[in-house]
């Protein structure tokens, strides 16, 4: 499907401002959409929602089904009665830029363990009754996921292929112990879930009633850690213990020298196959309850996916291998209809690759900051040589900020020589016909002329912002990656008034 010519931004809720820690989903993120609107945009976009574990990338989910319970509204948790203030009167003060997860995490599920085991004395009765229905309604995820998080909390919090044989293997008489040992901790688990797709769904409405869309994020691969691979470890290539044999990554890229290792399972795509993709359609068909529009991430991995060794310590020596192609769109086109889906199409573009994007019309991406490379490639990523069906983006999570890059130096977060930075921002300044003051909104303003249907932009950049509120560095588990927030007097009048002009003069936001 074709996108309509529109804009929006790129900000995950963690990088909402707030006093608990980290972005919630509550009033925050209603007063974001607020300002969406003042700016003219129409889209919001977001990355993975799920549950994250000790690297807190939302790339690596406890659950590709469940919500991140960090996220749950403290404030709309008060409101509905189900926390009092005084509760959450000795938590500390936050950080108001930089996310501390390592407090965060604590004290967050310390209130949140403290909701769940007094929500069946506070809740409304039209809150129980919805609490029942949302368990019976997600069934299909919620019991497996569920019973994951109450086993990882009994085993220290281990992966599964570390647990006792019978419930790392799910012997049924086992598992049905567990479940009547700790029924109550189950339940809170679900309860929170519930909380989590209770307010995701008052915000979804929100931006609905502010003619808004949600962008919603589709990684290509689940973690190992996860309750989607314990409880389907036959659609994984494992060995019978249940590691990985093989891990998928990229080879050598402009991030890094010697490749990404990502630590994700392979699928077995015969298997996948074989049950007419029963698990990929649930997984979709999930995600757009919630969200508007998908992403897919590492959309090249359907075409053909780097698979490396688990033995390898760097990504060089791993192979291209075939990936799951057409038949994977079919059945769930088949299933689920048109899917709104923007392919993620980065990296080792080939003519498979973009013919497999194009049988579906699904927009790629363009990257401003690779357009003015010596690489070959960046010809594609310049306006004049866009179709108009792809999604421009000034940079994703996983870029430096435009501030950033333009002034990057040598070694910093890219493979970059200082000659070829000099270079290449040379080039962009003679092609914007700019001194690079404002490198920012000349970049933005290129965007939003262009004539892709679709604009983003990451909320940084229109604050101009540097490096040190970059959201992610590829390839790194660095102590600073999604840990970025901003507060409320980071984002000027002066600057929604400039994005609004700029969207309106560029034909992607109508006054009337």
């Amino acid at each position: 499907m074709e996108f309509p010519r529109q804009s929006g931004i790129l900000l995950h809720p963690t990088s909402l401002p707030g006093p608990y820690g980290i972005g919630e989903i509550g009033p925050e993120a209603h007063t974001f959409v607020d300002a969406l609107e003042e700016m003219g945009q129409q889209l919001w976009q977001i990355l993975p929602i799920g549950p994250t574990g000790e690297s807190h990338s939302p790339y690596q989910s406890f659950s590709t089904f469940a919500g991140n319970p960090l996220l749950i509204s403290f404030d709309l948790l008060i409101e509905d009665g189900l926390l009092r203030k005084n509760e959450i009167k000795s938590l500390p003060h936050f950080s108001n830029n930089r996310i501390d997860f390592e407090s965060v995490v604590v004290e967050r599920k310390t209130v949140m363990n403290h909701v769940s085991q007094h929500f069946l004395e506070r809740a409304s009765d039209q809150m129980l009754n919805d609490f029942k229905k949302f368990c019976n309604q997600h069934k299909y995820w919620l019991d497996d996921y569920a019973l994951y998080i109450v086993l990882k909390g009994i085993n220290g919090n281990k992966i599964w292929t570390s647990w006792d044989a019978k419930l790392e293997h799910r012997y049924p008489d086992a598992l049905q112990q567990i479940s009547e040992k700790y029924g109550k901790n189950i339940q809170e688990i679900k309860i929170h879930q519930f909380l989590f797709h209770d307010q995701w769904k008052r915000l979804r409405q929100y931006c609905h009633r502010k003619g808004i869309k949600i962008i919603g994020d589709l990684p290509i691969y689940v973690a190992h850690d996860s309750a989607d691979v314990w409880a389907n470890s036959e659609l994984f290539c494992l060995d019978k213990k249940g590691n990985l044999k093989v891990q998928a990554g990229v080879p050598p890229d402009y991030f890094s020298e010697t490749g990404q290792l990502w630590g994700n399972p392979i699928y077995r795509w015969n298997k996948h196959h074989e049950t007419e993709y029963q698990w990929w359609i649930a997984r979709v068909q999930k995600l757009l309850e919630m969200v508007d529009i998908i992403r897919i991430d590492h959309f090249c991995g359907f075409s053909r996916y780097w698979e490396v060794d688990i033995k390898e310590v760097n990504s060089k020596n791993g192979k291209w291998v075939e990936g799951s192609g057409e038949y994977i769109f079919n059945s769930l086109i088949n299933k689920l209809g048109p899917l709104p889906i923007i392919a993620e199409d980065l990296g080792n573009v080939t003519t498979e690759v973009e013919t497999l994007r194009d049988k579906y019309h699904f927009p790629g991406m363009r990257i401003l900051q690779f357009a003015f490379s010596n690489d070959p490639k960046a010809d594609d990523y310049r306006p004049e040589n866009y179709p108009t069906n792809c999604v421009v983006y000034t940079g994703t999570h996983d870029n430096d900020t435009t501030d950033g890059w333009f002034n990057s130096r040598p070694g910093e977060n890219s493979i970059r020589s200082e000659v070829e930075i000099k270079e290449e921002n040379k080039t962009v300044l003679e092609y914007l016909k700019s001194d690079g003051k404002n490198i920012n909104w000349d970049m933005i303003k290129l965007a939003l002329f262009s004539r892709a249907n679709t604009a983003i932009f990451p909320l940084q950049d229109i604050m101009g912002l540097d490096s040190r509120a970059r959201m992610n560095v590829p390839g790194t588990n660095g102590g600073n990656n999604w840990r970025w927030r901003f507060s409320w007097d980071m984002l000027t009048p002066d600057m929604k008034n400039r994005m609004r002009e700029l969207t309106v003069k560029s034909k992607r936001f109508d006054l009337s």
